[in-house]
């Protein structure tokens, strides 16, 4: 069961990134996350503002914020274009502590019902990720640059197959 995170949570969650920040760094990926993201602060804002989600299986095992309204380092994408500029939701710092596979499918239905129109982005380095996401039918749309300044490519998933 996917449900909204409450600061309970947060160690379990604090728990599952750990295990993720793990993972990456084994299989290739070891500045994505680095060792501390993300940080308690931003978990914090996020289950204030109501959009960290968890899923919830004899225990917690998965944890992503979805985050509605423009995105700003989405505003600006190189070597492509986005599929449209309709209202979206972004998926952010999805992470699994590997215990229940399946969870981007299930976390990607998720979100999918709250919201026809949805973007992420990934590392280059996260191949994991890339095939999670493009095989839930997300399309590359191009690069584009986190606060950091660091690239991320970018997806786009849309329901109804609304391209500009």
């Amino acid at each position: 069961m996917i449900r909204t995170a409450t600061l309970q949570d947060l160690p379990e969650i604090q728990r599952i990134y750990a295990a993720a920040r793990a993972y990456m760094k084994a299989s290739g990926n070891p500045n994505q996350w680095g060792d501390h993201h993300p940080a308690a602060a931003l978990l914090e804002e996020d289950i204030r503002l109501g959009r960290l989600y968890v899923e919830e299986e004899a225990g917690l095992h998965g944890v992503f914020a979805l985050v509605f309204g423009d995105d700003p380092t989405y505003a600006v994408i190189e070597g492509g274009a986005w599929c449209n500029d309709l209202p979206y939701a972004t998926i952010h710092r999805i992470a699994s502590d590997g215990q229940r596979p399946g969870f981007f499918p299930r976390a990607f239905r998720f979100c999918l019902a709250q919201c026809d129109n949805l973007r992420i982005d990934t590392h280059a380095d996260n191949k994991t990720m890339q095939h999670q996401i493009e095989k839930m039918g997300f399309v590359r749309c191009g690069i584009i640059y986190v606060e950091d300044g660091s690239p991320r490519i970018a997806y786009q998933y849309t329901k109804n197959g609304d391209f500009a």
